[in-house]
């Protein structure tokens, strides 16, 4: 049974107490760090985390990639809130509001 909270576009998040991005240089990649486990990222999850900013809420975080990025807003918001999901079922977010 998972402990992990259910993630709404409504909330405000951000990286857990000790998880940070890190570029691996041995394999080339970025990896998100947290204590005792690890989660290879993409260019397009590090835009993510690096949004995950404790001010914003996530649909504010879509809705300014939907512009930057002229993007369907709906299909950005799914992929970023599943996204946030698993990174809130590994533990490395926290809820602010």
């Amino acid at each position: 049974m998972s402990d992990s909270v259910t993630i709404l576009a409504s909330n405000i998040v951000k990286l857990a107490r000790g998880v940070r991005l890190r570029v691996d240089d041995v394999r080339g990649q970025t990896v998100l760090l947290a204590p005792e486990r690890a989660m290879a990222v993409d260019e397009i999850a590090v835009t993510i985390v690096n949004a995950l900013d404790g001010v914003r809420s996530i649909d504010a975080i879509c809705d300014q990639f939907a512009t930057d990025y002229n993007a369907p807003r709906d299909q950005i918001g799914g992929d970023v809130l599943k996204f946030v999901q698993e990174l809130a079922n590994r533990r490395m977010i926290e809820v602010v509001e």
